[in-house]
């Protein structure tokens, strides 16, 4: 029997991202995938600064940048047209390139949003988690597992793991102490624990075609990484009444995403459309005699699933296995990877015996409406398109109808107004998908794993994100908030430094400021006591950092000599308003703290 204390079933974006961030606390494991290899086909694309900012702690983000597309140069717009050589019926700005949004985007993160196909992105994890000690095995099935508890000895819990090597057909056993469940939305592992899923009616099927096809003399005009293609006044085939253009790689291969028509069906023997028929489509929608190849065809379904609970004892479930949506808003893989970024530090200090075991708990506490939230924005994401559909006649039964209500965009009548108005409205409507920054960056977390007793008023939005916590992020300092990005610096000035990279790195952070240098002292002793690294900065005028630009004073929400303690994953776990009366007081209140966050009492 193969021996471990970390097994991981996934090798995406989940799965590898968690191997990575446990390996960056120098734990070792094995990773299994059923898969031949890492992601063969485009799926996720998006990565948003939430995500970067986990991969940065473990020094990914600039390998990502490097094979990544950038925001400014690939993903300006999000356009509608007839086809990719057609007439454009309207475009929105997209992630952070509105000229009224690139401050929000700016002032949220040190990093800004890339396109990184998951083909792309699965190799750089893997490979990172390999090099740092994970052993992983492709074409490697679970079949089951046993969790064997031990009431009068924790220690002695384990799990064991049947698996099944796929190329020799041969099964083995690992024992494991962790059973990590990131292998996808038919997860082996969520359906033997029998996690309760909360199931909506899904929103019918759709149909990856990936397509090598040299576009760039389309678009010097068309700068964009999505393109909604609508033909109104043609007929179309049932498995592609519409459909979107993404691309994969600057300008030369593309995913088309085929939406059939409502009440289209697979034949009953699994049979579709062949792939001349495919290419036929994909040849419409491009709109001129541009050659293109078929690359490869899939077909997904567009789920709103999520788990009620990620966890039973030491199984921990996480990723596509828990939350299932379509991929708009862009928030797939990038709540993958935050699920992950929130499972590593606990699971690492408990292993340690530095945390107690009922900090593991938080962690479906913490990330489960997280979750929850995506599934539900994604699919409105989705709903929000049809008033568009409906402007443009899509929604119409026949060609003539759908044609009429076309030309009736651009016709001098009420009739005519009333539609372009509707078409602006439900158009300026899909900012939520495309600039939801609220969405993307404002989680706040709730439970035990934070330490919010001295605060005076429970936690309230504000600003802009009072009225739309959507499309905007008001940052704070409230524990459960992620950590506020401040640019900070020298007394003489150096390269600036974010307050993003002065916490994270597997380290608790306390940031204090004048009059805050008993908090220092405390942390010292806290951490040598409770054998946990705290890093200690002061900021202001002389202290450790500067605050150049003032915001750190706008935003710690403390007075100078106040303290603001921030967890592992960058999320604010304490804050108090000034300094206490003695450093003993000090000493005994980040103890307590400390102990609570760690759920030792």
């Amino acid at each position: 029997m193969v021996e471990t204390n970390f097994l991981v079933i996934g090798a995406g974006p989940a799965g590898a991202s968690l191997a990575c961030f446990l390996a960056s606390y120098g734990l070792k494991g094995i990773m299994v995938s059923t898969a031949p290899g890492t992601a063969d086909t485009p799926r996720a694309h998006i990565t948003n600064m939430a995500a970067l900012e986990c991969l940065r702690d473990i020094g990914l983000d600039r390998e990502i940048q490097r094979v990544a597309c950038d925001g400014e140069e690939h993903m300006v717009h999000t356009r509608w047209c007839h086809s990719m050589a057609g007439e454009e019926y309207a475009r929105v700005y997209s992630w952070g390139n509105d000229p009224e949004r690139k401050g929000d985007y700016e002032k949220a993160s040190p990093c800004a949003p890339v396109d990184l196909p998951q083909t792309l992105l699965e190799p750089i994890l893997v490979r990172h988690a390999t090099a740092q000690g994970f052993t992983t095995r492709f074409d490697t099935t679970l079949l089951s597992f046993t969790i064997i508890e031990d009431d009068d000895n924790e220690k002695k819990r384990h799990i064991i793991a049947t698996l099944r090597d796929n190329l020799s057909r041969k099964t083995y056993q690992i024992r494991t102490k962790y059973l990590f469940g990131a292998d996808g939305a038919r997860s082996q592992v969520v359906r033997q624990l029998n996690l309760p899923l909360n199931v909506k009616p899904g929103q019918g099927l759709a149909i990856n075609v990936l397509v090598k096809a040299d576009l760039s003399h389309l678009m010097k005009h068309r700068k964009g990484n999505l393109h909604w293609v609508m033909q109104p006044d043609r007929e179309h085939p049932g498995f592609g009444w519409m459909g979107i253009v993404r691309m994969v790689k600057p300008w030369n291969e593309w995913m088309f995403i085929l939406f059939p028509s409502r009440g289209y069906k697979i034949d009953s023997n699994g049979k579709g459309p062949t792939n001349e028929e495919y290419l036929a489509r994909v040849k419409e929608f491009i709109g001129d005699d541009t050659p293109a190849e078929i690359i490869n065809v899939s077909k997904w379904y567009i789920n709103e699933i999520v788990a009620e609970n990620y966890a039973e004892g030491n199984v921990f479930c996480l990723g596509d296995a828990v939350h299932r949506h379509p991929p708009l808003n862009g928030l797939g893989s990038n709540t993958c990877i935050q699920d992950a970024f929130n499972l590593a530090w606990k699971i690492a200090y408990v292993h340690r015996d530095i945390a107690s075991p009922d900090l593991l708990s938080t962690y479906s506490v913490e990330r489960q409406p997280v979750g929850a939230s995506i599934v539900a924005r994604a699919n409105q994401a989705f709903r929000d398109h049809y008033p568009i559909w409906e402007a443009l006649g899509m929604l119409e039964s026949t060609v003539n109808d759908r044609k009429q209500a076309l030309d009736e965009l651009s016709e001098s009548t009420d009739s005519g107004r009333d539609r372009r108005r509707a078409l602006q409205r439900a158009i300026r409507h899909t900012r939520h998908e495309f600039h939801g920054l609220g969405v993307e960056m404002g989680q706040r977390y709730e439970g035990p794993g934070l330490y919010s007793d001295d605060e005076a008023e429970p936690y309230v939005s504000l600003g802009r994100a009072a009225e739309d916590a959507v499309l905007y992020y008001e940052p704070s300092t409230y524990p459960g908030c992620r950590l506020p990005h401040v640019w900070l610096n020298k007394s003489l000035p150096e390269e600036p430094v974010s307050t993003i990279d002065l916490a994270g790195n597997g380290a608790f952070a306390l940031f204090t400021g004048f009059g805050g240098d008993w908090w220092k002292e405390a942390a010292k002793i806290v951490a040598n006591k409770l054998r946990v690294r705290i890093q200690a900065h002061s900021i202001g005028e002389g202290q450790d950092w500067t605050d150049p630009y003032f915001d750190w004073e706008w935003m710690r929400g403390v007075e100078e000599s106040g303290v603001v303690l921030v967890r592992p994953d960058r999320f604010v776990a304490w804050r108090a308003g000034e300094v206490l009366h003695s450093p003993e007081a000090c000493e005994q209140k980040l103890t307590d703290v400390m102990k609570s966050i760690l759920c030792w009492t």
